[in-house]
């Protein structure tokens, strides 16, 4: 790890032997028993996995999704005693606006293959050149390329800190910031953090924004039939969610270490632990191909499994819970933002929670899409971020 503020090329080149050494594990997996009939209520179904594996081992090629990996520039930069990776793509268009793009867990920014194009180079996209925007997309630090981290505290907030001075390093004064899950959290952040900098924040998600309690007849009686409507859904969501799916942020916000152990061994387990999210969280019917590319699926998990990063990632989960401002809402933001809702998002965000902390100016609503928005649904993603920042720059 260097000290400097140099920004320095990056190109992904995996040694054959750690394929090879992949390929040697999943030859040698060891399966467990299965429950007839359990379907995925216990988790991710053997004789799926064992498909998707043998299509991982067998089929599935690295060296082309390196390949594709590799289009974008890419660069790492030391920032706060981390080693930030990230891709910089700039538009054709000369006055594009800069658009940095956080991506959150499990992902990472193989999440934005389908989006950079018609992001960057609407003109090749069937789109106005107006619309266009010169792209960072950062590694998290402890995701990936930016993993591990050596130090404790990288919370989102700290994240943020450290994506502002990335943005400065590359010389951008006025840019916009868009994410999900933890880029959400960072991008808003941002938007705090560098008000002055940030022109607009676009979120797919907007953390602490939904039902956490039964809501009483006063409260509903407050609000529009629609709201109501969507307050209880939250609120159904949400005990859903505590019952059935939060086991993973629990471990994740605990014993991060314990996990790293069997994730960083076994790539069959690092496969289940990401694989299932991608089939809870999507609009998916029977299995994750149901709503996103399954050599996209696998390349995302190879990012993890290639990097080791497993650990390192899951503990911006331990962080955040053991921060000291947790439990603390956070400072109503001044920054513009757009809030753009997938019907099969983890949580349903409500309006009049969300304007407490976020300044609202825009509200989509969409009938696909899920948690991986911009893999599974990336026409209507880019279309909403289009349309949002193309609102602030004629208001301006």
């Amino acid at each position: 790890m260097t000290t400097d503020d140099t920004i320095r090329p990056f190109r992904v080149a995996v040694p054959d032997g750690d394929l090879e050494d992949l390929r040697s594990r999943l030859d040698r997996t060891r399966w467990p028993d299965e429950l007839p009939g359990a379907g995925w209520d216990y988790g991710v179904p053997r004789d799926y996995l064992r498909e998707l594996v043998h299509y991982w081992r067998h089929e599935y090629d690295w060296r082309a999704a390196e390949a594709r990996l590799n289009r974008w520039p890419q660069f790492t930069t030391a920032i706060d005693g981390a080693d930030v990776h990230f891709a910089h793509i700039r538009s054709p268009e000369p006055g594009a606006m800069p658009l940095i793009v956080t991506h959150g867990w499990p992902g990472s920014i193989v999440e934005f293959e389908r989006i950079a194009g018609p992001l960057t180079d609407p003109r090749a996209h069937g789109g106005d050149p107006a619309d266009a925007f010169h792209l960072v997309l950062p590694s998290i630090p402890g995701f990936g390329f930016s993993g591990p981290t050596r130090e404790k505290g990288w919370e989102h907030r700290r994240v943020a800190g450290a994506f502002g001075e990335l943005m400065r390093r590359l010389g951008y004064r006025r840019y916009g910031a868009q994410g999900g899950d933890w880029g959400a959290a960072v991008s808003r952040e941002l938007g705090r953090l560098y008000a002055g900098d940030v022109v607009g924040v676009h979120l797919n998600i907007i953390p602490g924004a939904g039902a956490t309690a039964e809501p009483t007849e006063a409260e509903l009686a407050a609000h529009s039939p629609a709201e109501r409507t969507r307050t209880l859904a939250s609120w159904q969501r949400f005990r859903h969610w505590s019952r059935e799916k939060q086991g993973y942020a629990d471990i994740q916000s605990t014993r991060p270490q314990t996990l790293a152990y069997a994730l960083t061994d076994s790539p069959v387990g690092q496969l289940a632990w990401i694989a299932e999210k991608f089939k809870e969280w999507t609009d998916s019917v029977d299995r994750p191909e149901d709503a996103v590319d399954r050599d996209h699926l696998l390349t995302n998990v190879m990012l993890y499994w290639l990097t080791g990063t497993a650990g390192s990632a899951a503990r911006i989960y331990y962080e955040r819970a053991h921060a000291a401002y947790r439990g603390r809402p956070p400072e109503r933001s001044t920054t513009p933002t757009a809030f753009a809702a997938f019907p099969q998002e983890n949580f349903v965000v409500l309006r009049h929670l969300a304007e407490r902390t976020e300044n609202i100016v825009r509200w989509t609503e969409f009938d696909r899409g899920g948690h991986f928005a911009a893999m599974e649904v990336p026409d209507l993603l880019v279309g909403d971020i289009r349309a949002f920042f193309r609102d602030l720059k004629e208001a301006a």
